[in-house]
């Protein structure tokens, strides 16, 4: 399952999966995970999605640039 870092909230990771929020130990993440990445849990834990959170990142970028030019007259 592919989880996405919602917010931190002190030691807790509050991350998502199909609109549900679960919280976990912050410590448990990797050392370099930040809010909006996308994590995926193996055997050995929680790894990051780096092309799925930079393709992520990228989409979402540029749905908010269409709504500000959508918004100019």
């Amino acid at each position: 399952m592919v989880y996405i870092i919602d917010r931190f909230e002190g030691e807790i990771a509050v991350l998502e999966h199909d609109g549900i929020l679960t919280d976990f130990l912050r410590e448990k993440l990797p050392e370099h995970a930040h809010e909006g990445d996308l994590l995926e849990w193996s055997g050995d834990g929680w790894q990051i999605l780096h092309d799925d959170t930079d393709t992520r990142r990228k989409a979402l970028a540029e749905r908010r640039r269409q709504m500000l030019e959508g918004n100019q007259s």
